[in-house]
């Protein structure tokens, strides 16, 4: 009996260990940029989950209105572990080289859908259309940008760079689609209002940002956005406004991304330089929440390292192409929060910028040019030390 049990004993200690060695070790909060923000009530927990389905699992098919043009069948397609796109997977949008409009709407503008059902052919770019490459950015604490004030926005802007240091940060006034659900204390301008997502700041909500993709990247025509991309005629809808929402609360609850090695020797360095040589003027690390109607983003304090405003970026990040009221050499300050973790969204190389064109971030900073172009020269004169601090910090984001 002693002996069966003995064996037994061996028999079950071979298999924990077995199974320690063979196991796969799950990677630590801070790897990973997808997940809710704490504090989710459990109705809030149960939305949040069916929209995290909606946007990584639910597969668009023909049968249930992919198409016929389209850019992918699935939101996480694009947007990988909630992280920044590849260029594999970017995107076209033409039609629009001023601030006047785009001309080309009715030529398929202003999203070239390179990709169509049998039966049907993609879309091929119209002559004499403008456009530009872009990839998706990172969908990660997308509720925290959201829920930042108009008061705070304009308190940040400065179009005419009054104070001198050749920083412009302009705000983005549009028109917006009726069916936007508008801030509280909102504030208006001849009729327009601030618009902050996108690459160019051209959607005001994540509404209308989650209708017009499902509309122009998958072909899936809503409530919202019923106008079918290749017909031009208005559809039923073919997802409902139930699912769209859960969509946009599961993109408002996303956690912030979450620092590593912040209180490391190089890090605490390299921030120091980030702030030195005036990358914070555009990148501002703190911004706080207004009011919102989901409770755990209310009056927050978060760090995202961005502005949410329109720079004028120089003749090399001028793309002859642009969006709402926003120049062609304008873009909005992307925020620099999850930076270090974009390689594990993008097969494990760096992808930067609006079009994925930089590789590195040392590229990526000697790219900038136009207001901030002193920050650039200022960068190339670091020791090789100091750079690599200042990478180093970059990293930790």
């Amino acid at each position: 009996m002693k002996l069966k049990f003995t064996v037994l004993l061996l028999t079950a200690i071979f298999a924990i260990v077995s199974c320690k060695k063979t196991m796969t070790l799950l990677p630590e909060e801070y790897e990973l940029l997808d997940g809710p923000i704490e504090g989710l009530s459990i109705d809030e927990q149960i939305q949040f989950l069916k929209g995290d389905e909606f946007f990584n699992d639910d597969i668009f098919t023909v049968e249930r209105g992919l198409g016929p043009i389209f850019n992918a069948n699935v939101c996480a397609s694009c947007h990988a572990g909630d992280g920044k796109g590849h260029p594999f997977v970017g995107f076209t949008r033409f039609g629009q080289p001023d601030i006047f409009g785009n001309q080309f709407l009715t030529f398929g503008g202003p999203q070239l859908q390179n990709k169509a059902i049998p039966g049907y052919l993609p879309e091929q770019l119209p002559a004499g259309a403008t456009f530009t490459k872009l990839i998706a950015p990172a969908v990660t604490g997308l509720g925290f940008l959201d829920a930042v004030s108009d008061a705070d926005l304009i308190a940040l802007s400065d179009p005419n760079d009054t104070d001198g240091d050749g920083i412009s940060g302009k705000l983005h006034w549009k028109n917006i689609p009726d069916y936007v659900q508008l801030r509280p204390n909102s504030i208006t301008q001849n009729g327009m209002y601030i618009t902050r997502f996108g690459k160019k700041g051209a959607a005001y909500d994540l509404l209308q940002q989650t209708a017009e993709a499902y509309n122009q990247d998958i072909g899936i025509t809503s409530l919202f956005e019923p106008i079918d991309t290749y017909s031009s005629l208005k559809f039923s809808p073919e997802v409902d406004a139930q699912t769209v929402h859960d969509v946009v609360f599961y993109l408002k609850t996303l956690k912030a991304p979450l620092r590593r090695d912040e209180n490391d020797v190089g890090v605490l360095a390299g921030e120091q330089i980030f702030t030195q040589i005036n990358c914070a003027s555009c990148h501002i690390s703190t911004l706080q929440t207004g009011y919102s109607p989901i409770e755990v983003l209310s009056f927050k304090t978060f760090f995202p390292y961005t502005d949410l405003l329109l720079h004028d970026m120089g003749t090399e990040l001028d793309d002859g192409y642009t969006e709402g009221k926003a120049l062609t050499s304008e873009w909005k300050t992307p925020a620099l929060w999850g930076l270090g973790l974009s390689e594990n969204s993008q097969g494990g190389s760096y992808f930067l910028l609006h079009d994925g064109r930089a590789t590195s971030i040392e590229e990526a900073i000697l790219l900038h040019g136009g207001e901030a172009e002193q920050s650039r020269n200022s960068y190339q004169q670091l020791s090789e030390t100091e750079k690599q601090q200042l990478i180093k910090f970059l990293e930790s984001l």
